[in-house]
C-alpha cells in the first residue's frame, strides 16, 4: 500500500484587482517552483489602503499543500 505525505506552506499573494486575483498569483508563485499542488486554503483576506483611501492593495494570506516525493 503506497501512502503519500504533504507539506503545507502559506504564502501571501496580492493584487490591485481584486482579492481573487490576489489568490491566483499566490498559486500562480507557488507553482513555479513546487509540483503537485494540492489543496490552496484562503486563510485571510484583507487589504492595504493607500493614501487618501485610493488605490487599494487586495492581499489573499493562502495555505497551500503538495505532495513530497518519497523514495
Amino acid at each position: 500500500m503506497s501512502e503519500s505525505v504533504y507539506k503545507i506552506i502559506e504564502m501571501v499573494g496580492a493584487s490591485e484587482v481584486s482579492w481573487e486575483e490576489a489568490t491566483q498569483n499566490a498559486v500562480k508563485s507557488a507553482g513555479l517552483s513546487l509540483r503537485d499542488l494540492r489543496i490552496a486554503e484562503v486563510v485571510t483576506l484583507d487589504m492595504k489602503i493607500g493614501e487618501n483611501g485610493k488605490k487599494a492593495i487586495f492581499r489573499a494570506r493562502v495555505k497551500l499543500s503538495f505532495k513530497v516525493l518519497s523514495d
